[in-house]
């Protein structure tokens, strides 16, 4: 806690005097472009890596970056339903031209799924990463974006397209798709190299951002 006290006083102190004017004007409002759903993973700082300001994202983070599908709204979880209404108000209110899923390596809730060996003692997290089985399904029957990556690292990249495929089993995404209004974009961070790839179809492989 010291060291989050400690960066407060310093952003007062050091960084607001020059951007005061920034949030004075964000204040009035917020236009984001972009609906940025990323992990919960301390590891992963979109407005870091992507160099973005204040008002420019609209983040949704959870735990392996999930979003649940449209088939499973009227048994979802209470809980569950706060992507939903992230995505839907971002959307819908925000009118954001951009949706990015952004999945990441070394991601403990991929771990956890291609290995649940501990979920017992977390049942929150078990129910939670249900929305990650029909990538871990295509791993097990031998489907990977590169097979030099570990396990867990070839879940992550499918994971992000499997993301990209529940979000679009929303009518309103589908429509806004059908019109040109969004695009989705599927992105994965490498925290090691700190190298953002984005999703070529036809190349079918996360390459590299240049």
């Amino acid at each position: 806690m010291r060291k989050l006290i400690e960066g407060i006083v310093d952003f007062r102190n050091r960084i607001l005097p020059n951007c005061r004017d920034t949030f004075a004007e964000l204040a009035k409002g917020q236009n984001p472009d972009v609906l940025f759903i990323t992990c919960s993973d301390s590891r992963v700082a979109p407005n870091w890596f992507a160099s973005t300001n204040p008002g420019e994202l609209f983040v949704i983070r959870n735990v392996g970056n999930l979003v649940p599908p449209a088939s499973s709204v009227p048994s979802v979880n209470e809980s569950d339903v706060s992507a939903l209404a992230a995505v839907e108000f971002s959307v819908l209110k925000l009118n954001v031209a951009h949706i990015v899923v952004c999945g990441h390596s070394e991601c403990g809730a991929m771990k956890a799924l291609a290995f649940p060996t501990d979920l017992e003692t977390t049942p929150h997290l078990k129910s939670w990463l249900h929305y990650g089985e029909p990538s871990l399904d295509k791993i097990n029957r031998g489907i990977s974006l590169d097979k030099k990556l570990s396990r867990e690292n070839q879940l992550s990249q499918i994971n992000v397209l499997q993301q990209i495929e529940h979000l679009k089993s929303y009518p309103f995404i589908q429509e806004q798709l059908d019109q040109s209004k969004i695009e989705i974009h599927g992105w994965w961070f490498d925290i090691a190299k700190a190298d953002v790839h984005s999703f070529n179809k036809k190349t079918n492989r996360f390459e590299l951002i240049e």
